[in-house]
């Protein structure tokens, strides 16, 4: 079976680490030991979050007084790419000895007409006291938003067309090799109208909706979401939660999760098995396996015939 596994922004940060490097490397160690398990027996596809590594490196760029501009969140994401990708491959490969592990710099393609350009509702790097927020308005042209502690700079959110090396993929999948690709739903770019030519953008991708775009472009059979909770909850926050064990695209859609943290991932498993008529799944990173053997998770299937 090939399977696209898209990991969660905080596989390699958790919530309260720091985002030092040791602490990278050592949880880079639960999440292959977790993948692992599933590519004894199945092609892989691995892709990841980089929020808080991207919003670190914009928030270095942007005190370097030695740079003119900060760097653009092409280029910033480009980097998180490589350095989510080697902490990968290493711990992959010291988890599958004897596999082929490769780390693939993707770029994902989104129209420059996007209506998200207009309203750009991602936030990265740190919040900023009042001040220092209204400086970096008026230098960089940013959008900023209050949030709590702060305001933080805002980003559009450009829905994924394609991911333009998924060609590539597939030749590494059919070589064998464990592939980790599109991280942090991959580097945005729109193409120029007359020569064609590829141009970065101002912009982050959502890496479940990318995962989602990539799992039916390479065909695979199955679409494993990994988050830090054990399954999706109808209910959350109130009294009356309970686990959502089964269900539709169309009653995931129905329940209308946060859009900050549920909603992305409810969205691309219902469009990967709408799309495709496979299946998906939404459960903990430690339980990759048991979700893809049925035995945990919430599973993601098409509408019955006739229902």
């Amino acid at each position: 079976m090939r399977i696209v596994v898209a990991l969660g922004g905080n596989a390699l940060l958790r919530r309260g680490d720091r985002p030092d490097a040791d602490v990278q490397r050592a949880n880079v160690v639960r999440v292959a030991t977790a993948v692992a398990a599933l590519a004894h027996d199945h092609d892989l596809v691995i892709t990841h979050g980089n929020t808080p590594q991207l919003g670190l490196l914009a928030h270095e760029s942007v005190a370097d007084r030695s740079l003119v501009a900060p760097y653009p969140l092409d280029l910033l994401g480009a980097q998180t790419q490589g350095l989510i990708g080697t902490l990968l491959v290493r711990g992959l490969r010291d988890a599958l000895p004897g596999r082929r592990v490769v780390a693939l710099l993707t770029h994902t393609q989104v129209r420059g007409d996007d209506p998200a350009f207009e309203r750009p509702t991602e936030p990265v790097g740190p919040a900023y006291p009042d001040k220092v927020a209204d400086f970096l308005a008026a230098e960089h042209g940013w959008v900023m938003a209050r949030t709590r502690g702060g305001r933080r700079r805002m980003v559009p959110a450009p829905q994924p067309e394609r991911v333009l090396e998924c060609d590539s993929v597939r030749v590494l999948l059919e070589t064998g090799s464990v592939v980790v690709c599109a991280g942090g739903g991959g580097v945005p770019v729109v193409r120029e109208g007359v020569t064609g030519a590829l141009r970065g953008v101002e912009a982050v991708v959502d890496k479940d909706l990318a995962a989602a775009r990539l799992a039916e472009d390479v065909k695979a059979d199955f679409l494993l979401v990994l988050t830090d909770v054990p399954n999706v909850y109808a209910g959350h926050g109130t009294p009356d939660r309970r686990p959502v064990l089964d269900v539709t695209p169309a009653e995931l859609r129905a329940a209308a999760y946060d859009p900050a943290t549920m909603g992305p991932k409810a969205e691309a498993a219902a469009r990967f098995v709408e799309h495709t008529g496979q299946l998906a799944a939404i459960g903990a990173l430690d339980a990759a396996y048991e979700i893809v053997h049925g035995r945990s998770g919430t599973l993601v299937r098409p509408d019955l015939p006739g229902a």
